[in-house]
């Protein structure tokens, strides 16, 4: 079972930086695809940004050139180095793992972004 665990969240204000992490372990192949996903309160979960192990990467217009997503392909960990940061983007993060043909999910880390 794989096991996928997100950190790095926290409370910054407006115009600062976060940068977040999400290591999957418990497999020795290399995910397809990892992803960033937020749900902000009432609000569906949507895409932030997506790599796969090819190093083709995606992101949501409302990030894109703000946020910067990497990851270190053998070790299954991702990062998302998030850049002048607005209150709207205050969400739950959540960590996004396509290993083969099953997707698997973390808990979640809070961003909160203050005005």
């Amino acid at each position: 079972q794989l096991q996928v665990v997100e950190s790095g969240g926290g409370l910054v204000h407006a115009g600062g930086s976060l940068r977040l992490s999400c290591a999957a372990s418990g497999t020795a192949f290399s995910a397809n695809r990892m992803a960033w996903y937020r749900q902000a309160p009432g609000k569906e979960r949507e895409l932030v940004a997506s790599i796969t192990k090819e190093g083709i990467t995606e992101y949501g217009d409302s990030v894109n050139g703000r946020f910067t997503i990497s990851r270190d392909g053998i070790k299954n960990t991702m990062y998302l180095q998030m850049t002048n940061l607005r209150p709207e983007d205050t969400a739950v993060y959540y960590c996004n793992v396509l290993l083969i043909v099953r997707e698997y999910w973390g808990q979640g880390t809070k961003v909160t972004i203050s005005s």
